[in-house]
Order: C-alpha cells, then sequence, then structure tokens
C-alpha cells in the first residue's frame, strides 16, 4: 500500500474531467444544432414544403456550416489570445518584457521562436541554450565571429562534455579534426 487515499488517487482523474467540461458543453450545443438542423429538415420534406432535393441541399449546407464552425473554433481561439496578448502588450498591462538578443544570450527555459523556414521551434527544453549571432565572412561563408579575439599565440579554450570517458575515446578523432579545421579556419582570417 502506497499511503494514497482513493480521493488523492482519483485528483488527477477530476481534473481531467474538469478540463473537459467546456469541451463536452461545447460538443453538446453542436449536436443540438444538429438535431434541430436534422429535424426540420426531414420535417418539410414530410410536410412537401420542399422538395427532397432541396431538403438535402439545406441539409448538407447546414452541416458544412457546423463543420466550418467546429474546424475554425481553434483559430479562432488563437487569434483571440493573441490579439488580447497584442492589446496588454499596447497597454502595458501584465505584458511580459522583451529581451533582445542582437549581441547573443541564453534561453534559460523553454521558449516558442520562428525558425528560418517560418515553422515553429521549441529552444531551452532540455535545459541552458546560446544564442550566437551570424556574420558573413569575408568568403562568404555564415558563421560565429568573435570580435577582439584572442591576441596571436594566445588561448583558445575548447570544452568538450562527454557522457563517460569511452564516449570521449570513441568521438575524439572526430573533435580533433573538427579543431583542426577550425584553427586553420581561424588562422585565414587573421
Amino acid at each position: 500500500m502506497t499511503g494514497e487515499t482513493p480521493t488523492s488517487a482519483l485528483a488527477p482523474a477530476a481534473g481531467e474531467a474538469a478540463a473537459l467540461g467546456p469541451l463536452l458543453a461545447d460538443l453538446e450545443i453542436r449536436s443540438d444544432r444538429l438535431g434541430a438542423a436534422l429535424s426540420r429538415a426531414f420535417a418539410d420534406a414530410a410536410s412537401g414544403a420542399k422538395g427532397l432535393d432541396e431538403v438535402l441541399k439545406g441539409l448538407a449546407l447546414k452541416l458544412s456550416s457546423l463543420a466550418l464552425d467546429a474546424g475554425l473554433k481553434p483559430l479562432e481561439d488563437l487569434l483571440s489570445r493573441a490579439g488580447g496578448q497584442l492589446l496588454a502588450g499596447l497597454s502595458g498591462a501584465d505584458a511580459p518584457a522583451v529581451t533582445p538578443f542582437a549581441d547573443g544570450g541564453v534561453i534559460a527555459a523553454p521558449a516558442y521562436f520562428t525558425g528560418a523556414g517560418g515553422g515553429l521551434g521549441l529552444m531551452g527544453e532540455a535545459g541552458p541554450e546560446a544564442i550566437l549571432p551570424l556574420r558573413r565572412g569575408a568568403d562568404g561563408s555564415l558563421g560565429v565571429s568573435v570580435s577582439g579575439g584572442a591576441p596571436p599565440g594566445g588561448t583558445v579554450v575548447f570544452n568538450v562534455t562527454a557522457a563517460d570517458a569511452e564516449s570521449f575515446r570513441r568521438s575524439e578523432a572526430a573533435l580533433s579534426a573538427m579543431l583542426a579545421r577550425a584553427a586553420r579556419r581561424g588562422a585565414r582570417h587573421l
């Protein structure tokens, strides 16, 4: 026995059920609308007020309207939240501080960003991550540069983090080659 009471064991389920409440209420409203549309359509067909083809066209339009409303609901919610955040930002009320990273920085907590291809990315999800500004070199290559760098013959620190000594030994040749390439590239740009 873990010492867990029946009430505490059900707490996560109760939280999930409470979160589903609004979704179920929305589903009930939509099913009521669908039922009402079906009832009206069949009543019109049975009474002869409308022809069967007209009733089916009207029913198809109503069903597509309900489906479109349901499909656009998440987008509507997203735009509503974004608009609220924008207005809050413009008014200064509860606006999150904007931190510029033009000179680089560290992301210490998970954060979303828009990638170069326009997709949504997530950074900092596994711990702190660095933001490094990129600069175009004389040869046209794009990469990280150091301004002011170490003087000729100065010290360069190259840190390697490995899970254990064996994993370091397996990657030692690749790391050595990478360091040598970086040193040659650096010498070309002096």
